[in-house]
């Protein structure tokens, strides 16, 4: 599988989040990989409420996430549209709302799993975040939910 989201606004999310910690490619790569994921299902999730009401075009509610201002977003809007895709059936289109809302819903996502795999950095005495720190938190995520 190609990651359609680049390293670079991940990567920025990251740093966001780890205070004065570096953070490494890897990091980024791997969290870039697990929003496309996770990005992915969402709009499957999506699709499957949008073809219940009859329609072929995902929204905003669709994704139970507000739509925020692209200003706001670190996440760019192109490479959302391509991830909601990936896994829905070509008949679907997706609007711009949802593709707003997904990219605030993923970048929300993207700062709590970067807060966590920067406390799990600190927490092994490393001042840089590494992939090895979002792997562990995917790890530890059932035990909080």
């Amino acid at each position: 599988m190609s990651v359609e989201l680049p390293f670079a606004p991940v990567d920025t999310v990251i740093r966001r989040n780890a205070g004065g910690l570096r953070v490494s490619a890897g990091a980024a790569e791997e969290l870039a990989r697990r929003i496309q994921r996770r990005g992915a299902a969402r709009a499957v999730e999506a699709a499957e409420r949008a073809e219940a009401d009859g329609r072929k075009t995902l929204m905003a509610e669709d994704f139970d996430a507000p739509v925020l201002d692209t200003e706001r977003l670190e996440l760019p809007v192109a490479p959302i549209d391509r991830i909601a895709r990936l896994d829905i059936d070509d008949r679907f289109r997706v609007s711009m709302d949802a593709r707003v809302a997904l990219a605030g819903e993923l970048e929300a996502y993207a700062d709590r799993v970067a807060a966590a795999a920067a406390f799990l950095a600190r927490h092994a005495d490393r001042r840089t975040v590494k992939a090895e720190d979002v792997d562990a938190y995917y790890e530890l995520e059932p035990y909080f939910e």
